[in-house]
Parts: C-alpha cells; structure tokens; sequence
C-alpha cells in the first residue's frame, strides 16, 4: 500500500468530494445554487469556500455534477 505524505486526508479532493456527492444525493431540490449547496455542505463538514470550490471543479470534470445558468445538477 502507497500512503500519502498528507496528513490531513480529510482535506483532500476525494473525501470531500464523497461529502458533497452525498450532500447533493440527499437533497431534496433536483438543482441546488452553490450558495446553498455551499451551507449544506458545511452542516457536514467545516471548509473554506475555496476548498468547495475546489471539489465542485473536480467533481464536475469528472462528470458527475453539472451546471446550467448557475444551478448545480447531479448527473448520476
């Protein structure tokens, strides 16, 4: 097993990407503004808006959220 030099894992992309996919799974909205996918987000985990920022671009080069005139939509 390769283990990171990270020692905060709990910042990483991945993990924080699990939390927000979990976060956008359980709202009851089908498109959610950042703005309040942000506040949701942060009920689950305290991040900086740049962090969520961060994991929003990730998540949505990997194709898994999309945005659409500033609405955020799932796409699994």
């Amino acid at each position: 097993m390769i283990k990171g030099k990270d020692i905060h894992p709990e910042r990483s992309v991945y993990y924080l990407g699990s939390i927000l996919i979990e976060t956008i799974k359980s709202a009851k909205d089908k498109e959610l503004n950042s703005i309040s996918l942000f506040h949701k987000f942060c009920e689950k985990e305290k991040v900086s808006i740049d962090m969520f920022t961060l994991t929003l671009d990730w998540l949505f080069l990997m194709g898994l959220i999309e945005s659409d005139k500033g609405q955020i939509k799932k796409c699994f």
